[in-house]
């Protein structure tokens, strides 16, 4: 990337890296998974309160140091043999995570173009099309298909740069908000809604468990795109003056607007069309519910489910450039080789990783790509958030809360922490409260393991 993103420009990619299936699949699936309520509230703790101060810290590491990943660290440590540049290995997260992300978008595209003018009757019928197409062996072409066309456009995306994925997001960030909030205004019409808000808004104690406070750390951590090295290689082409907790403010809140509306839609239409126990449905949730609900509404259903998966595209599609972008920037200024090449090949490794991750989920070969109980797919969905991105995040936080000096963090934020409060609140965040989190993850992961 060869030139500095626009104020807006800045923000509506680093958004558009959050706003993705982190926000809309997801949380959704997780929410249902833990019982709604107390989830929600933990979830909207975490993400305000550590949240935000883990992406100021990534923000200052790119905008001060204003290079790659490792580099960054190098440059702000003043150090080139600094051990703090082997935090940058994190952006290798993204290339591996894409390995199932870029799985699922391909259900999106498949649903657009195959599901959304054919929608089910019931729910029988919608959960047998997801499980035939995701797990039945007649179906594979079409997953390996899908997942090619939505890796190719990405890497179309960044070989073009940062001017492609500035000019991406100024289009693809408003339509999502318009569609959704269109939908979710459908959604109140339904006497169910009253439910639907119930379920998301009134904490139900009882259903509070460790699993639940963990899953909800996890999922701070995909849905901002914290750890993996987008942040802090967007940060990176950010004018030095930026206020960046504001810039936050920006990514944090249009996330958790987008992932309550996401909830609240697709609880609204479980209940009205479903039952409750199908709010626990899995990574499935979306495919199953929401054909469904758009089946009821006739010949306009076909049209409004085929506006929903585009929106869930776009936002797709915006976070898969954002994981693919910090590991290309690092080779390209590493290797001699052009950021096309590089991008092709690094495109073509996740490709057949990733067709090894949609045979694990199909019935034929599951078995065979099944460990300790767990797939493939599930397998790399638990890594990525419980692994790599959170401790990506520990190590940048430990960077900057500890590292970096007090006077030269005083000196870098003194545009926007201008108080001491402000100021001291936010280190207490990455010195005690971010790193608190990533232990507890790993420790009650490990017992479970």
């Amino acid at each position: 990337m060869q030139k500095d993103f626009g104020k807006i420009g800045f923000i509506l990619a680093a958004l558009g890296s959050s706003i993705g299936l982190g926000h809309i699949w997801r949380f959704p699936t997780t929410a249902g998974m833990n019982g709604g309520g107390a989830f929600v509230l933990l979830f909207l703790g975490i993400a305000l309160f550590v949240g935000v101060a883990m992406l100021v810290a990534e923000m200052l590491v790119g905008q001060q140091g204003r290079k790659n990943v490792p580099d960054s660290f190098k440059e702000i440590a003043q150090n080139p043999k600094t051990s703090w540049r082997f935090v940058g290995i994190t952006l290798f997260a993204g290339p591996f995570i894409l390995t199932f992300y870029c799985a699922v978008l391909g259900w999106v595209l498949y649903y657009l173009v195959s599901v959304s003018f054919n929608l089910p009757a019931d729910f029988a019928q919608s959960k047998a099309i997801f499980e035939t197409f995701s797990s039945h062996t007649e179906q594979i072409s079409y997953q390996i298909l899908c997942f090619a066309i939505i890796l190719a456009i990405t890497a179309y995306s960044i070989v073009y740069g940062i001017k492609s994925i500035e000019r991406l997001n100024y289009v693809l960030m408003p339509l999502l908000f318009i569609i959704f909030f269109g939908l979710l205004f459908y959604a109140m019409s339904l006497p169910s809604f009253g439910e639907s808000v119930e379920f998301m808004f009134k904490p139900d104690f009882s259903k509070l468990t460790s699993n639940t406070i963990i899953d909800a750390m996890g999922q701070v951590f995909f849905s901002l795109s914290l750890g993996a090295g987008t942040i802090i290689t967007y940060s990176s082409h950010v004018n030095r003056n930026q206020n960046l907790f504001a810039s936050a403010l920006w990514i944090v809140i249009p996330g958790i607007i987008i992932s309550i509306v996401a909830g609240l839609m697709i609880f609204t239409f479980v209940f009205a069309y479903g039952s409750k126990a199908d709010v626990a449905g899995g990574p499935g949730l979306i495919f199953i519910v929401l054909p469904v609900m758009f089946g009821h509404l006739g010949a306009l259903g076909g049209f409004l489910c085929a506006l929903f998966m585009i929106g869930l595209l776009f936002a797709g599609l915006s976070s898969t450039v954002s994981l693919l972008e910090p590991c290309i920037k690092y080779l390209t200024d590493k290797t001699k080789y052009s950021r096309a090449t590089l991008t092709y090949v690094v495109s073509l490794g996740i490709f057949l990783v990733g067709i090894i991750v949609i045979l694990s989920m199909n019935t034929n070969y599951q078995a065979t790509l099944t460990f300790f109980e767990k797939n493939l797919f599930d397998w790399i969905d638990w890594i990525s958030a419980n692994m790599l991105l959170t401790w990506g995040s520990f190590f940048n936080s430990l960077f900057i809360g500890y590292f970096v000096s007090k006077d030269k963090l005083r000196e870098w934020t003194k545009g926007y922490l201008k108080s001491d409060f402000a100021f001291y609140f936010w280190l207490y965040s990455l010195r005690v409260l971010a790193p608190l989190m990533v232990i507890v993850i790993f420790i009650n992961r490990i017992q479970r393991f």
